[in-house]
């Protein structure tokens, strides 16, 4: 598996079938090369989103709490929700100070302008969540978590990427989804075969849904894990982030 998890196929609210693959992967999701970067994205967040201790952040699909923890380390005080109860309780394991965590289902946030910032990462609740077509409910929440004028910083996979270069998957031209079989493995190294949906996008679907939400695009960069910039949008790119504010 060379690239981040995404998966579609919802049962109901609540529910997901990414649990199962979550609770197989365990702590081992953060052996992965795509997970190394933290440190870097998070220093690129502080640093052109203005981030000071003491503000308040959500982190959606939290995954771990790699993001949530580094975060917090740096005096803000995080709130991570992950559909997975494996995760959280991962990422509640040695949280420091200032992080904690529940499980949540990104498309039932129910948080109203609570927010200094809302981070949604590694095609966590965004892509996974929307696979099947969730992506207002699951941004509008995250806009609605905001108080007014603050920031959102959420990537998304490329669809252009997936259309160029995954020659073993495949994209539906219909739905923006792209469907993968692959394997992955537990912290003891047992494999899991697992079918893998991913919802993805353009820089003008991005656009357009986050001004329905109510937020006004900043930029949107192409990135790579642990290499988060303002380069502008290339098909080569595999992700795409978008830096955003509450009107």
């Amino acid at each position: 598996m060379g690239r981040h998890l995404g998966c579609g196929q919802v049962t109901e609210h609540g529910s997901h079938w990414f649990e199962p693959v979550a609770e197989h992967l365990g702590a081992a999701y953060l052996r992965y090369s795509f997970t190394k970067g933290t440190t870097q994205e998070v220093d690129f967040l502080v640093e052109h989103l203005g981030l000071q201790p003491g503000m308040r952040v959500l982190d959606v699909g939290c995954g771990p709490g790699r993001h949530a923890h580094e975060l917090a380390r740096r005096g803000m005080v995080v709130h991570g929700i992950d559909i997975s109860e494996r995760f959280v309780e991962l990422a509640s394991e040695h949280a420091p100070d200032g992080a904690t965590f529940e499980r949540l289902d990104a498309r039932d946030l129910a948080f109203e302008a609570e927010f200094d910032l809302v981070i949604c990462l590694c095609q966590g609740a965004f892509g996974l969540m929307t696979a099947n077509g969730d992506d207002e409910v699951v941004l509008g929440g995250m806009a609605r978590a905001l108080r007014p004028g603050g920031r959102l910083a959420l990537s998304a996979f490329s669809g252009y990427f997936v259309v160029k270069y995954f020659e073993d998957a495949v994209f539906d031209a219909a739905t923006g989804v792209n469907h993968e079989h692959t394997e992955v493995r537990n912290e003891a190294g047992e494999v899991k075969t697992v079918d893998l949906w991913t919802g993805c996008y353009t820089p003008r679907e991005l656009r357009v849904l986050c001004r329905d939400a109510g937020l006004m695009v900043d930029t949107i960069s192409s990135v790579e894990p642990g290499k988060y910039g303002l380069d502008a949008p290339t098909v080569e790119s595999a992700e795409f982030l978008v830096l955003a504010t509450r009107a």
